[in-house]
């Protein structure tokens, strides 16, 4: 059965994460947005070739392939921070700097089908994590990086920030490499 989750107050979020929540659907669907994305991401990567992947539309811009390991690094992370909220861990939990996941990431000696692999088994682990959390427990609120946010509100989050990364990789890095 899939939970319905209700969408987070504004107050049970951070308010730079209001550019993730905005691309998401308001009506309780998490779990099968998280579905969605996870096949249309698929879907989209799969189709490119190696020289795609690797493109950079400006010099210090991360390739396509590091886009999608930081969306895997920052759902994990996400999806840890909803955890420990929904458990009730009272510990402050540290932020993390992503331009140093992605340098020591190694994404260039990886496959895109080992990428994509780890993707879809994180994903799916996600929307396992938030179907089988209570309606209390998504509610609890804790702190990560100095932000409080609910466990619910980091499910959205974790939604709205690949969807974010999917619209650049679609709308600035494929729309460059097609010129």
């Amino acid at each position: 059965m899939i939970k319905y989750i209700e969408f987070p107050l504004q107050n049970e979020y951070p308010s730079y994460a209001e550019m993730y929540m905005k691309l998401v659907k308001k009506d309780g669907s998490l779990i099968e947005q998280l579905k969605s994305s996870l096949y249309k991401t698929k879907s989209l990567i799969s189709n490119l070739s190696n020289e795609e992947l690797g493109y950079r539309y400006e010099k210090n811009k991360w390739s396509i392939k590091e886009v999608l390991v930081h969306i895997i690094d920052d759902e994990r992370i996400y999806g840890y921070r909803a955890l420990s909220f929904a458990r009730n861990d009272k510990t402050n939990l540290p932020g993390f700097e992503q331009e140093d996941y992605n340098f020591y990431s190694d994404t260039s000696e990886r496959t895109i089908e080992n990428i994509l692999e780890e993707y879809e088994a994180l994903r799916l682990s996600t929307i396992t994590l938030f179907n089988g959390l209570s309606d209390k427990s998504l509610k609890r609120v804790g702190i990560a990086n100095g932000n409080k946010a609910s466990a619910r509100a980091l499910g959205y989050h974790i939604l709205g920030h690949d969807l974010h990364h999917i619209k650049i990789i679609e709308n600035l890095y494929l729309k460059e490499l097609r010129k």
